[in-house]
């Protein structure tokens, strides 16, 4: 099965050069059966997914990962794509009892302290649903772009990831930040206020910050973190890399 799964993403992975956003979502929903799978933090790069597949009623599962520590801003971005999109997003939470302990071994903020506390918390909050929420799909669609940092760069648009047994399709890849921008104003597609104050990457409350003038886009995340391991697990692979890089990466 993974190696009919590898030449089918190989395949995706050339049609999507000369595709539009739509046209490759829909390449995806035509040429893979079973449950596609696309998870969604609200950010703008998810939204404009979104309204892709809302607006072209493209039969794919959107869901996101509520860790229990997300903005109120992001929970209102959520009740407003289900209201413009006509749809239910569906939220997967952090196992209770392993929450539970971790605050108990850490504390509540206790992933300040290291990066292995960081990345247990990232593990609890985000890695083991993950896997709950992708179990049984064939497909899933992430929002990443390759020029949001040098550890993403080398991703493909779709690939076979061997560590999950799906196809993973970024199909925002070769996507600028202001293309994408100019997608969700164009279209009207909802978007969080925090873009409006600096917020470029936003994930959980206390682990995003606005980012200055000349900064990365990832340097709000995890700001007090090594550049290079900014990371919280969910698209690394078994070899450490986010997706299968390029040769070239």
């Amino acid at each position: 099965m993974s190696e009919v799964l590898r030449k089918a993403a190989d395949r995706l992975n050339d049609a999507f050069a000369a595709a539009t956003l739509a046209e490759r979502l829909r390449l995806l929903r035509n040429s893979t059966g079973g449950r596609i799978v696309f998870t969604t933090s609200f950010g703008i790069e998810d939204q404009a997914i979104t309204h892709a597949l809302g607006v072209e009623k493209i039969d794919v599962e959107i869901v996101t990962l509520d860790t229990g520590r997300l903005f109120p801003e992001t929970y209102d971005v959520w009740a407003h794509t289900e209201v413009r999109y006509g749809l239910r997003i569906g939220g997967f939470y952090p196992d209770a009892i392993a929450l539970q302990q971790l605050v108990a071994r850490q504390g509540i903020n206790g992933f300040y302290d290291s990066l292995e506390a960081r990345k247990a918390c990232c593990e609890s909050r985000k890695v083991e649903p993950l896997a709950r929420a992708l179990a049984g799909a064939k497909v899933w669609i992430a929002g990443l772009r390759a020029d949001q940092s040098a550890h993403r760069a080398g991703a493909r648009f779709v690939e076979f990831d061997e560590t999950r047994g799906l196809i993973k399709a970024s199909p925002l890849l070769d996507f600028s930040r202001d293309e994408v921008a100019e997608f969700c104003l164009t279209n009207d597609a909802p978007t969080n206020v925090l873009h409006q104050r600096g917020f470029v990457s936003i994930g959980c409350a206390p682990c995003t910050r606005a980012i200055q003038p000349g900064e990365p886009e990832r340097a709000g995340r995890w700001w007090w973190e090594d550049e290079a391991k900014k990371e919280c697990g969910l698209h690394i692979g078994a070899d450490g890399k986010i997706s299968r890089a390029t040769e070239a990466a």
